[in-house]
């Protein structure tokens, strides 16, 4: 068998055996239970309220449980180990049945809910959640909430730390799923974090070094002291060698350095010499470049002169040839005029020449 089909089938199997058991212990008040498969067979551990009634009379009901587990699950000598919770209240299975069955008896949901939040709290519980899922008042189904505190829905923290657990409460118009959710007392959660008062803090600071001075003692010291203390004093062993400068070698270097630096200045006539070859350099070039500029605007405002009369010739050819081409137009119909009316003329005379010959 693959190692996939068989984690789903152990997870299947684990969920049928918490199933069996809520349904036969409903009535010890079932917590929970945790299986574990070891070589001498199948490990149970069962967390019930009472745990009297699980084993019953004589071990009569915990013997009971073990063959049915053997029959129906097919489980290699199950044991089975009851252990009673010590707090109810902060056990989401237990929490979450006595919910289910207070509302299965008519308890209003809300006063249900937080009845048994404010329980969870006054147990010591970090955080808590309940959730009821169905037709909780009417025909149409509806989630309805109840938090108090602090609560993680996922991450790893979400698996490991919050205790969860589910009913069902069966009611006249439908079920209604019961979900809780706790966080017990003690939990350690990532994001939790301690101050420390009064604290040893030597560990962590570091001493400054015996040879070190001060900030502060520097300041205090007059600045003759710090300056002699930044010179070394001159031995006699280095005076004798000949090592320390002597007076007379001092004036004399200063002596050298003064001419090197008089030499080096230069004259003031010679500056204003140069200053105006400058001046004539530059008022040169300034000139030029304003001849040529001259030049060249004069260039522009000729061929500007040439170009507009070019444009006045042409438009006065075309206003002549305009003219006399309306004075023909004008001439042809006064011609065409004309023979209209002589053709209109002659038939009248003829008929008058006829009228004359009848008489």
């Amino acid at each position: 068998m693959a190692d996939e089909h068989e984690f789903i089938e152990n997870g299947l199997q684990r969920t049928q055996i918490d199933e069996f058991f809520g349904e036969e212990l409903a009535r010890a008040g079932y917590g929970g239970m945790e299986v574990a498969k070891t070589p001498m067979g199948v490990q149970i551990v069962l967390r019930a309220e009472k745990p009297g009634m699980v084993i019953g009379k004589g071990g009569k009901n915990i013997r009971k449980i073990t063959s049915e587990l053997e029959t129906r699950f097919d489980l290699d000598d199950p044991q089975i180990d009851v252990q009673e919770v010590d707090e109810p209240d902060l056990n989401a299975q237990i929490v979450a049945d006595r919910l289910a069955n207070a509302l299965e008896r008519g308890w209003y949901f809300r006063k249900a809910g937080h009845t048994t939040i404010d329980r969870i709290m006054d147990a010591g519980a970090l955080g808590a959640e309940i959730v009821l899922s169905g037709k909780v008042t009417g025909a149409r189904s509806r989630v309805e909430k109840f938090n108090r505190g602090y609560i993680k829905h996922n991450g790893e923290p979400a698996e490991s730390i919050v205790d969860e657990g589910q009913g069902v409460a069966v009611m006249k118009l439908g079920t209604i799923g019961v979900t809780v959710k706790i966080i017990p007392p003690g939990a350690q959660l990532p994001d939790d974090f301690q101050v420390v008062e009064e604290a040893d803090v030597s560990e962590w600071v570091v001493e400054p070094e015996a040879d070190e001075e001060g900030v502060e003692e520097l300041l205090d010291r007059d600045p003759d002291e710090t300056a002699d203390a930044g010179t070394e004093p001159v031995t006699e062993s280095e005076a004798d060698d000949g090592s320390a400068p002597t007076a007379d070698e001092e004036v004399v270097e200063e002596e050298v350095l003064d001419e090197e630096q008089e030499v080096a200045t230069p004259e003031e006539g010679d500056i204003e010499e140069e200053l105006d070859d400058l001046e004539e350099a530059v008022e040169g070039e300034l000139s030029e470049d304003s001849e040529a500029e001259a030049e060249d605007l004069l260039d522009e405002m000729e061929a500007q002169d040439t170009a507009e009369a070019d444009v006045e010739e042409t438009v006065e050819g075309e206003d002549s040839e305009a003219a006399a081409s309306e004075d023909g137009e004008t001439a042809a119909s006064e011609d065409e005029a004309g023979g209209a009316d002589e053709a209109s003329d002659a038939p009248a005379t003829d008929d008058s020449d006829d009228e004359e010959g009848e008489n």
